[in-house]
């Protein structure tokens, strides 16, 4: 794979943008690990590869196991995710693929079973974020395989 063009230097604006994005979900008061099991289940779906390389080591790296890595795209079966998580993956696999079946009441009904309004709210804005992330990357054509993570 070859990167098509660098979106950074193409048009900071853009960067700039999805960093306050960012940086509204790191101060959002979502659980760090939630959210990145959101974005990895988010990139499995989409395809991204870059993403994938760059959120699976992350959560590794904040001490996640890899037994919960390797079977999180078959987390139905899997016996090692809370009922919370399972309502968060049920809803990040509706809202990813919202064209679909949009978002059924019965897995709204499921995640507020966990979260509060304002939570609920903070879930989405997640799952949005990570899809716009995907995107961007995919459609540049983002090399994956570089990326480490932040030193603790």
């Amino acid at each position: 794979m070859k990167e098509r063009m660098n979106y950074q230097k193409a048009n900071p604006g853009a960067l700039q943008a999805m960093l306050k994005l960012e940086g509204y979900m790191q101060s959002s008061g979502i659980d760090a690990s939630l959210y990145e099991l959101i974005k990895i289940r988010a990139s499995q779906i989409n395809g991204c590869a870059y993403c994938l390389d760059m959120h699976t080591k992350d959560w590794r790296a904040m001490g996640e196991t890899e037994q919960r890595i390797y079977m999180l795209n078959a987390w139905r079966e899997a016996p090692f995710y809370s009922d919370a998580e399972r309502a968060v993956l049920e809803l990040t696999e509706a809202v990813t693929q919202i064209s679909h079946a949009g978002l059924p009441q019965q897995i709204y009904d499921k995640v507020r079973e966990h979260f509060d309004e304002t939570q609920f709210v903070t879930l989405l804005m997640a799952i949005n974020t990570i899809n716009c992330w995907n995107r961007i990357a995919i459609s540049t054509g983002m090399v994956p395989g570089d990326y480490k993570p932040a030193p603790k």
